[in-house]
């Protein structure tokens, strides 16, 4: 996919763009607002376009797990404290599938991914003021619902992909496939 009028927020140190996309985690990065551990963060790495509406976000990728909260996916951001991330994230040393909706306050919402995996497939979907969140693991199509929430339509987004470190010295995430329309 060529990255046409794509833009950073947070740019890694490294990263690499051609036939895939290549994203290192810095250490320290993450995306987070206030609830249950009382700070905010904005530093998780996310690249993608602004789109005015209605959208759809999938992303195919592989993670190198390194540490505790280890994460990358799909993200829709309005600004600092009004956005999704959708993905997967290393946690208690077993992957999950989880979604952080943010309106001012952010909420987690996991569920164990089932069996092992070597790759998944999130889709973000937004239709007026909702945002479906699918996925699918290895090679399966992204028809497993996770989570419908609410977000505000017709508010321009960065629609695209992310990844963060919070507690390690980084890692590796491989997007394969990533698809914006």
């Amino acid at each position: 996919m060529p990255y046409t009028d794509w833009e950073w927020v947070n740019e890694p140190r490294d990263w690499a763009a051609g036939e895939g996309l290549r994203m290192v985690a810095d250490p320290s990065t993450d995306l987070w607002q206030k609830t249950h551990y009382g700070y905010s963060y904005d530093t998780a790495h996310m690249f993608g376009r602004v789109m005015p509406g209605d959208l759809r976000i999938t992303a195919t990728f592989e993670i190198d797990w390194a540490e505790q909260y280890d994460q990358a996916g799909v993200v829709l951001r309005i600004d600092e404290e009004n956005w999704i991330k959708a993905g997967a994230e290393f946690v208690d040393g077993m992957p999950y599938i989880s979604v952080v909706v943010t309106r001012g306050w952010s909420d987690w919402s996991v569920t164990a991914a089932p069996g092992s995996f070597g790759s998944i497939t999130m889709d973000l979907e937004r239709a007026g003021d909702a945002v479906t969140v699918r996925y699918g693991l290895d090679d399966a199509k992204p028809e497993q619902m996770l989570r419908l929430a609410y977000f505000p339509p017709a508010v321009p987004a960065l629609a695209g992909v992310m990844c963060a470190a919070p507690v390690g010295k980084g890692f590796e995430t491989r997007f394969s496939r990533v698809s914006l329309t």
